[in-house]
């Protein structure tokens, strides 16, 4: 039995040559380089991706160190008070 395209059992022409295209294929641009090579590929792509990144101009770098310094002190005394709080609360329940 038939369908539109062609028959179930055999399958096209086409499909078989992109099938060997795929099992030929070996690695791509690791396959043919030695580790050193993959390596050197490596740092290439770091760098790549560093200039890539948008780096903060020092005003909104300053601003961000002062934010995160802020934030953390803040934190660090609602830890203090908590910790003070439960420090009381044991010592009024065991004495």
């Amino acid at each position: 039995m038939t369908d539109a395209v062609g028959s179930i059992d055999m399958p096209d022409a086409d499909d078989e040559a992109s099938e060997s295209k795929k099992k030929s294929r070996k690695g791509g641009k690791r396959g043919k380089k030695g580790p050193l090579g993959r390596l050197a590929l490596f740092y290439r792509q770091i760098v790549a991706e560093l200039r890539k990144v948008v780096w903060p101009t020092r005003s909104q770098l300053s601003t961000y160190t002062t934010v995160v310094i802020v934030f953390v002190v803040i934190m660090i005394g609602l830890v203090t008070v908590i910790d003070y709080g439960f420090q009381e609360a044991v010592k009024y329940v065991f004495g």
